[in-house]
C-alpha cells in the first residue's frame, strides 16, 4: 500500500474480533487481497467512546486496486453494521497529503467535522502549541446512518 502493515496487526485484530472488540472488514478481488478496514466498537477517542459511536479505522485498499469503488463498498459494510448498534459512525483522518484520497472521500460520502477540533494522539491541540504532522494528528468526522 504504499507502507508496510505489520504482520503481528493482523493478529491482533483477528484476536481483538475474536473478543468481540471490533470487525475486521477484508476486501477481496479474486483470490488476492484489495484491502480492509476495521470497526472498533469502542472507540479509543474520548469523543466517539463518550457517546457510545463505534469508530471505522484503518481503511486501506492496495494501490493497484484504487478507484474501483473498493474503498467505498468496505465503509459502506462498516456503516451497515454499525447502524445496527449506532446512529452515528465515526471516522478519523490524517491531515497530510497521504490522506488526501480517504479525506475526499469520507466528505463524499457524508462525513463531517464532530466539531472538537484536530486532536493529535487522542488529546485536543492547544491553540499556538506545535505538533508534528504525523498520523497522530488527526480530525475526527462523524455521519448519521
Amino acid at each position: 500500500m504504499g507502507w508496510s502493515k505489520p504482520e503481528r496487526l493482523f493478529h491482533d485484530y483477528l484476536e481483538r474480533q475474536a473478543k468481540g472488540e471490533l470487525a475486521l472488514l477484508v476486501a477481496r478481488a479474486g483470490a488476492g487481497y484489495s484491502g480492509h478496514c476495521a470497526v472498533i466498537w469502542r472507540s479509543p477517542y474520548p469523543g466517539f467512546r463518550e457517546r457510545n459511536i463505534p469508530e471505522i479505522q484503518d481503511l486501506n485498499v492496495r494501490p493497484a486496486h484504487r478507484r474501483r469503488g473498493i474503498g467505498s463498498s468496505l465503509l459502506a459494510e462498516a456503516e451497515r453494521r454499525i447502524a445496527r448498534r449506532s446512529e452515528y459512525a465515526g471516522i478519523g483522518f490524517g491531515l497530510y497529503a497521504e490522506y488526501g484520497a480517504a479525506q475526499r472521500l469520507y466528505i463524499k460520502r457524508g462525513y463531517v467535522p464532530d466539531g472538537r477540533g484536530v486532536h493529535y494522539n487522542g488529546e485536543p491541540v492547544s491553540p499556538g502549541t506545535r505538533y508534528p504532522v504525523d498520523d497522530g494528528l488527526v480530525l475526527y468526522l462523524l455521519k448519521r446512518l
